[in-house]
């Protein structure tokens, strides 16, 4: 079966290790949430299998297909897309132009901006003029229409007051019902609980859970030992 294959990776920055061998599987349609305390290396794990970071350890591959060696751009090639941290949209480009740059066609265009009818109201105005939560939807919108195979979400509800990220969250649904194999790293631990499949709770450097994330959310004290790094 096709996926997003991480076997052992270790990401280290500076002195050392800053995550040790991980190893999951992302399916396409399933949704994976990465959770764990602040400085736990999520956003490394994700930028290592983006290719953003090298991997000290360890190997990725999607569809069968070893990237870890690949660039960015060739990983992108495969399908992966990642939505980095801190809303990154090119504020003097208009709504249009930033999702142009992911779509390969009018039609893949229309449909990425006909999922949020307040972009499609204001197409032409440039992105430093909306708000936090509209510029969000530029960032899923030009994912959408890349039409990944695998997405990489790093803390969507960065900065966004709770019912905007609210209001938002159901676009990953959206995505996984289309067949998008999601790594979804979240504050907001018990709604991206709510809406993976499967967990990995992170805490020190190290997966201390893997397992049902319906489970681990409607278990507070397995998802408490999982954050000390029991």
């Amino acid at each position: 079966m096709n996926a997003l294959e991480l076997r052992d990776v270790t990401v280290s920055r500076g002195a050392g290790p800053v995550i040790r061998d991980v190893s999951l599987d992302v399916r396409p349609g399933a949704i994976t949430a990465l959770v764990g305390p602040n400085g736990a290396g999520k956003t490394s794990l994700l930028e290592a299998v983006s290719g953003v970071v090298p991997v000290s350890g360890g190997s990725i591959s999607v569809d069968g297909t070893p990237i870890t060696r690949l660039s960015r751009v060739a990983r992108s090639r495969l399908g992966l897309v990642h939505i980095e941290q801190g809303r990154a949209v090119f504020p003097s480009l208009t709504v249009v132009e930033n999702v142009r740059l992911s779509a390969r066609s009018s039609a893949e265009l229309d449909d990425a901006l006909a999922l949020f009818p307040e972009l499609d109201e204001r197409r032409d105005s440039p992105a430093e003029l909306l708000s936090g939560g509209e510029q969000q939807m530029v960032v899923l919108a030009r994912a959408f229409a890349a039409r990944p195979a695998f997405l990489l979400i790093d803390e969507m509800s960065l900065g966004l007051a709770p019912v905007v990220f609210t209001r938002l969250l159901p676009m990953v649904q959206r995505f996984a019902d289309q067949g998008v194999g999601i790594l979804l790293v979240e504050q907001f631990t018990h709604l991206a609980l709510g809406l993976a499949r499967e967990a990995l709770v992170v805490a020190s450097g190290r997966v201390t859970y893997h397992g049902d994330a319906q489970a681990l959310r409607d278990s507070p004290d397995t998802l408490h030992a999982a954050y000390l790094g029991g």
